[in-house]
């Protein structure tokens, strides 16, 4: 149930992309909607809500993921599954029982690690990213984290952080999330989030937004959002063609 590299070299992050046209010259943005499976009504009406040009990252603690994954790839959505990491905060902000934590000894965080990516299958990479809760105590300790890009590298998955504005990731393909959209999570702010993602986008070529939980007035706005963009001139695009290599690496494209 792990994923892996092909024989023939074929990567998860390639195999189960979303397809995008990487020529297209406008302005790029994308949204990572996190949390999915753990309210099973609110994120199946999400799946099917939602344009397929939006990822989802899947809680590896969802009870019926499984139910949802016929319905995601339905709607041709790339998603991710979300791997726990100690959070600022811990304990009293749980990221749950198989969280990767950094006192834990190293072996035990990789048998975790293993644990989230067999919950699901046919997915194109993780990210840090679990609901509300970003895992920033355990991504910010490299020497933690460090063997866990390793790992994800060596299966062919990107990594995304869901800390905003960080560097990109050295070891494996990945980026960092610019804005942060549901926080709060009011119809006012989130539009103003969304703008203000696209504002990134047009600056730098390419934005990724995270919004942290499924709730109705999050995806609400999210869809209406997505479904004007193409009309200003921008085009949604799925996490996988919005990663970047390695931090040292002088590659250009992840495919």
């Amino acid at each position: 149930m792990l994923p892996r590299i092909a024989p023939d070299g074929r990567m998860p992050m390639q195999v189960y992309a979303r397809g995008f046209d990487r020529n297209n010259s406008q302005p790029k943005v994308g949204l990572l909607l996190a949390g999915v499976g753990l309210n099973e009504a609110d994120s199946e009406d999400a799946i099917r809500t939602l344009p397929g040009g939006i990822t989802l990252a899947f809680s590896p603690y969802a009870p019926r993921a499984p139910n949802l994954l016929d319905a995601t790839r339905h709607s041709e959505h790339e998603f991710l599954v979300s791997i726990p990491m100690e959070p600022q905060g811990y304990p009293l902000n749980d990221a749950g029982n198989e969280a990767l934590l950094t006192g834990a000894p190293p072996a035990q965080n990789m048998q975790r690690l293993d644990w989230a990516l067999t919950r699901i299958t046919g997915f194109v990479g993780v990210t840090g990213a679990l609901g509300t809760l970003r895992g920033e105590r355990f991504a910010g300790m490299l020497e933690q984290m460090r063997p866990v890009l390793e790992a994800l590298a060596a299966r062919g998955l990107l990594y995304v952080d869901g800390r905003p504005a960080g560097q990109n990731p050295p070891v494996v393909w990945g980026r960092s999330v610019d804005v942060i959209v549901d926080e709060p999570a009011v119809r006012p702010e989130i539009e103003t989030k969304l703008a203000q993602l696209e504002q990134i986008a047009r600056e730098k070529g390419s934005a990724l937004g995270l919004a942290g939980a499924v709730r109705p007035v999050t995806v609400d706005r999210i869809a209406a959002w997505a479904g004007g963009l193409a009309s200003r001139g921008i085009a949604l695009a799925p996490v996988s063609a919005l990663v970047q290599p390695p931090s040292g690496s002088s590659r250009a494209a992840a495919q």
